[in-house]
């Protein structure tokens, strides 16, 4: 199986360009092979307006009482930045989209040649956002945090039907940070068996072990906001995986992704030597042509030189058909009338 590594930048180039550019690079160093931004304008995701509907609650762990719009306007990754953020990314290698929030976004990264898009979790519910996306026939993701099944139902409908014929599906929990008891891996199988697509994790817990058991679980993609560190002030640094943890991400997530295999993998070939120390039936003392082979005669031993073990109780009183020695594996042609 192999799991795709996504590094999200969101808000924690804290408004430099250069801080911007260094995570580009930090994700490329970590071998993550894409790298996504968030396309937006404070103006076209809400208004500027001090309502308690308009502000964060008290009590959030992160942005507590703050304005919705003095977030995103924190938060956003100005337009002009795009162009030289992507170009970097496929300089390094690496795949770079984004998750547009508005028909204005998609147009934009449309102009830059943009690969794939995400629909996030909150806009599952845009279906018609998500049926332009959908248009443009590229490969969509569409993460399912805050949806109901149905919700998930919908915006698969509205995908396929409005023309995308590559959907991933990510299951997340829109929680920042999420704690691993709400992360209800159990959905990567059932929605990948429900709608046939694969279906990975967007990661808003804190580390990398709950991204590991998605990987177990079959999880295709793993997306991950990425800082330069947790305590750099980032809007998205309390959750977001540090340079090292990237990189133990992509190096062990790789590990177990490849570590699952197939089901239908037997005889392995890197078993080969081991399979030539399984038991046999091996002759334990000399024994002449014509004697009657008993179990001071032969024993299930290792190596594997004889006759496998399962025939023993066949060949127990079967005459020896030449001499035998010590050590040798017991062979058919060694005894009369042997019929496995």
């Amino acid at each position: 199986m192999k799991t795709t590594f996504i590094a999200e930048v969101s808000g924690n180039h804290n408004g430099s360009l250069q801080r911007a550019i260094e995570l580009v690079h930090v994700a490329a160093l970590a071998g993550v092979s894409h790298l996504k931004l968030q396309t937006y304008t404070p103006d076209s995701i809400t208004l500027d307006i001090d309502k308690p509907a308009f502000r964060v609650v008290d009590s959030h762990q992160l942005w507590g009482g703050e304005s919705l719009y003095k977030l995103y306007e924190k938060a956003q990754t100005p337009y002009e930045w795009h162009e030289e953020i992507f170009a970097l990314a496929r300089q390094l290698g690496m795949t770079p989209f984004s998750t547009p929030f508005d028909e204005a976004a998609v147009d934009f990264l449309e102009s830059l040649g943009v690969e794939l898009y995400k629909v996030a979790s909150m806009e599952i519910i845009d279906l018609p956002l998500v049926s332009y996306v959908a248009s443009k026939g590229m490969p969509m993701i569409i993460s399912t945090g805050t949806a109901s099944l149905q919700e998930v139902d919908d915006a698969v409908k509205m995908a396929r039907d409005s023309g995308c014929r590559d959907l991933t599906l990510l299951v997340c929990t829109s929680d920042y940070p999420a704690l691993p008891d709400q992360a209800n891996l159990a959905r990567i199988p059932f929605l990948r068996d429900k709608y046939g697509c694969s279906v990975g994790l967007s990661d808003h817990t804190i580390g990398t072990h709950v991204s590991m058991a998605a990987i177990a679980l079959g999880a295709s993609v793993i997306e991950k906001h990425i800082c330069l560190s947790r305590d750099d002030g980032g809007v998205d640094s309390g959750f977001s995986a540090t340079p090292e943890e990237l990189s133990q991400l992509v190096s062990f997530g790789t590990e177990v992704a490849s570590a699952i295999g197939t089901p239908d993998s037997w005889d392995l070939l890197s078993e080969e030597q081991s399979r030539k120390h399984r038991p046999s039936i091996i002759v334990i003392r000399d024994v002449k042509a014509g004697a009657r082979l008993t179990v001071n005669d032969i024993a299930t031993l290792r190596p594997n030189i004889g006759m496998p073990p399962k025939f023993f109780p066949q060949v127990l009183g079967l005459r020896a058909k030449r001499d035998l020695k010590r050590g040798e594996g017991l062979s058919q042609d060694g005894v009369h009338n042997f019929s496995p």
